[in-house]
């Protein structure tokens, strides 16, 4: 697989000066392979270290954090010799020795000549708990599930990736049955690494939902094994929800779904520990879409995506007869796995930190709303070709932004200052912005 973040990784590699890397995501999402696949195609040599269960290393960085008594150790660990110039050393489940992550700290100050980086599943757990080193010392890069360019390219349709990529909408519109297709395809599969390379494998669907059922297990079991005993229920519970919470007609997320009588407080640190594992994607209201869109954010008013829309519609039992239905599947669970969809494109792009916008007193809403630049753009999300959109009109003549963007199953237009961007094309978003 050809995942985008690579290039991100060559460019740390390039970076002088260079501090240790942090790649962060969920269980599952390719964070070992991509460690892996860049080391292999741009060092001579890799010294990997998995500190899952490793009483070695727990014992090593538990002593004396002196760099060469570490790169000595290391060395014997991973039976590699360690050169600075030319090898890649990575730090595996790093989050299982808190000390390994403390130790980047005086790789970063006395020793930037070696190349690190360092992953774990539940990463985002240890550095929320205070595991001890300073804020910038480390750089961080956050791996998501493969994006539907990224499964057009692992799926062996380079070609019409590539059409994308050179915006010429009027040969893309030509192509627009073959990219239906395949968006159905990845609606059903999602961007999950295993997902995807078992569908690629056999072409067999339910192929697929095995992978997916088994991850979702496998998640499950993190909640027990890992999540403080207290908030394990709270956590299963708010996790099962989100099917029925995207289901709702405006998507808000709503306590008493889970339970009758249900208040925020019990479920902070339920949706703080899903948020802090990456499998859950939070969407703030904003009140008022000015400069910076952070200022107006209302905490108490926002949405809970899943990690994948694969994932979300196993989770949601989506029969695979959906698929062969016409577009019926784009307009599953009144169009919340369209929603999943475009926000997973959206949350994948570094530059876009998503929002929504909602009126105070009507019913009133835009789906997304983030930042480009020095303009704030709304988007709309239609799951069929139905264009009615009466909140992004309303929206437009009350703040008259720069660009606006409807994103749908109609084929590419652009007017004045609205854009009908397809659903297969939304990844290119920034790209028609620019």
């Amino acid at each position: 697989m050809i995942r985008e973040a690579i290039k991100d990784l060559i460019k740390w590699k390039d970076k002088d000066p260079r501090k240790p890397l942090i790649i962060r995501g969920a269980r599952q999402v390719g964070k070992t392979w991509i460690m892996n696949e860049f080391g292999k195609t741009n060092y001579e040599k890799i010294a990997y270290i998995n500190f899952d269960n490793n009483e070695r290393m727990k014992s090593l960085f538990s002593g004396s954090l002196d760099i060469p008594r570490l790169i000595t150790a290391l060395q014997i660990e991973s039976s590699v010799t360690i050169e600075a110039n030319n090898t890649l050393i990575i730090f595996d489940e790093v989050q299982e020795v808190p000390l390994a992550l403390t130790s980047l700290k005086y790789f970063c100050e006395n020793a930037p000549q070696y190349h690190i980086v360092a992953a774990g599943s539940l990463i985002g757990i240890a550095l929320h708990a205070g595991t001890s080193f300073p804020v910038g010392k480390v750089d961080f890069l956050n791996l998501y599930p493969l994006n539907f360019q990224e499964f057009l390219n692992a799926t062996g349709n380079e070609n019409l990736s590539n059409l994308l990529a050179a915006k010429d909408f009027d040969l893309i519109t030509s192509f627009k049955g073959r990219y239906i297709d395949l968006l159905r395809q990845y609606y059903y599969i999602g961007g999950m690494p295993e997902a995807v390379s078992s569908f690629i494998k056999t072409q067999d669907y339910a192929n697929v939902r095995d992978v997916h059922k088994s991850l979702l297990i496998a998640y499950e079991q993190d909640f027990s094994k890992h999540a403080p005993i207290e908030a394990v229920p709270r956590i299963r519970m708010l996790w099962a929800s989100i099917p029925a919470q995207l289901a709702r007609e405006n998507r808000k997320f709503v306590y008493g779904l889970m339970r009758q009588g249900a208040r925020a407080k019990e479920y902070e640190l339920a949706s703080q520990w899903l948020l802090d594992c990456g499998l859950i994607y939070k969407v703030c209201r904003i009140t008022k879409p000015d400069m910076p869109l952070t200022a107006y954010q209302d905490f108490n008013s926002f949405k809970l995506f899943a990690l994948d829309v694969g994932l979300l519609s196993a989770m949601s039992g989506l029969d695979i007869k959906s698929l062969l239905e016409g577009n019926k599947v784009f307009e599953e669970f009144k169009g919340s796995l369209t929603e999943q969809y475009v926000l997973q494109q959206l949350i994948g792009n570094k530059d876009v930190v998503p929002f929504y916008w909602s009126a105070e007193k009507s019913d009133g809403e835009i789906d997304f709303v983030f930042q480009s630049g020095m303009d704030i753009v709304p988007l709309e999300v239609k799951a069929a070709e139905n264009l009615q959109a009466k909140s992004l009109k309303s929206y437009c003549l009350r703040y008259k932004p720069k660009h606006a963007i409807r994103t749908s199953m109609s084929d590419y237009r652009k007017e004045e200052r609205l854009t009908n961007l397809p659903l297969y094309a939304v990844n290119m978003i920034l790209n028609i912005l620019n």
